[in-house]
């Protein structure tokens, strides 16, 4: 059962004590008091995602990020109701929801906790945007570390940050600077000898607050959409990262000579400099497999054009490099 200090919530701010439960093959539905329903669905043995609807309303469910070859399926799965939480049990966790505040709690078959709401799920108006923001607030365990969250110019262990989703052009950035040019709203939790992973499922700004403002407290919130997300088990980092691309699905086997060796640099032009730079790595027996062409091939900068004085004739000049062995990357 979960025991931090129980808090006495007022209004709309925070999900309340439950009210209803419904259970339909491998979802759970909880619906509270002020009308949040948290929706519970099991997809694999040590894979859960956990979705939550306001004013008891879900908006479509549709990802770009999920993969439709994504696992699915489990060995076990079966629930139980206590005087204080309902438990749903796998054949690698327990999920634990407590009644009075619909917080959650995670852990294995021993009992280890593995993650759990502090506050849990707060939502509240956007008034710059309008919908509503979304907010989860999770306990920090005991010395917890976390990694993730793609390109972020800081140290791999992001505990003590506080970073954001948010794709930008970030020429020249410095240490600390962000957000850059990805968005990878997926981190990895480390404690105990136990892995975990969230992936956090929306499409607005994200921010992830690792231990920043309150050193005991992670949180991750989203200026609308809806708080969507998925809870992957390891205990091993490897399990985790393995489950978190079975989802999201990996990316093809590259051509083998994407592999090879590559010469790429701001800017080669006209076209008689690109060919005199493949000529000499060959006389030089320089091995190279691809040349880069940046923002200078273009009509003023516009993709998808070319600069017809610096490149009379591209599709001669890719063929002519083709047949030397090289592949052309245009920026």
């Amino acid at each position: 059962m979960i025991t931090n200090t129980e808090l006495e919530y007022k209004g709309n701010l925070y999900p309340n004590s439950i009210v209803e439960f419904k259970h339909d093959s491998d979802k759970f539905y909880f619906t509270s008091g002020n009308g949040v329903i948290l929706e519970i669905t099991v997809l694999r043995n040590s894979a859960i995602r956990f979705r939550y609807a306001t004013e008891e309303v879900f908006q479509p469910d549709f990802s770009y990020a999920i993969s439709p070859d994504a696992s699915r399926g489990y060995n076990k799965l079966e629930s139980k109701e206590t005087k204080t939480e309902y438990l749903i049990i796998t054949s690698k966790i327990k999920v634990l929801v407590d009644k009075k505040t619909m917080r959650t709690q995670i852990s294995d078959l021993e009992g280890n906790i593995i993650n759990e709401d502090e506050l849990g799920f707060h939502w509240e108006e956007n008034y710059e945007f309008g919908g509503n923001s979304v907010k989860m607030s999770k306990i920090t365990q005991s010395a917890e570390s976390f990694y993730g969250m793609g390109d972020k110019a800081t140290h791999s262990n992001l505990k003590g940050k506080r970073v954001s989703n948010w794709v930008t052009d970030s020429y020249a950035y410095s240490k600390d600077q962000d957000p850059l040019y990805k968005a990878i709203p997926f981190y990895i939790g480390l404690h105990n000898n136990i892995a975990y992973g969230i992936f956090f499922d929306n499409t607005f700004r994200t921010n992830f607050d690792f231990a920043h403002e309150r050193r005991n407290i992670t949180s991750f919130w989203a200026d609308g959409g809806e708080m969507n997300y998925y809870f992957f088990y390891g205990p091993e980092m490897s399990k985790v990262v393995s489950d978190y691309t079975d989802l999201t699905g990996t990316p093809e086997m590259p051509p083998l000579w994407a592999l090879g060796f590559h010469q790429s640099k701001w800017s080669y032009f006209p076209e008689s400099n690109v060919k005199k730079i493949a000529a000499k790595f060959r006389s030089l027996k320089i091995p190279c497999d691809a040349i880069y062409l940046d923002i200078d091939y273009m009509d003023g900068f516009r993709c998808f054009t070319w600069d017809k004085k610096k490149f009379p004739d591209p599709k001669a000049m890719i063929q002519d490099l083709y047949k030397d062995g090289f592949k052309t990357v245009v920026m």
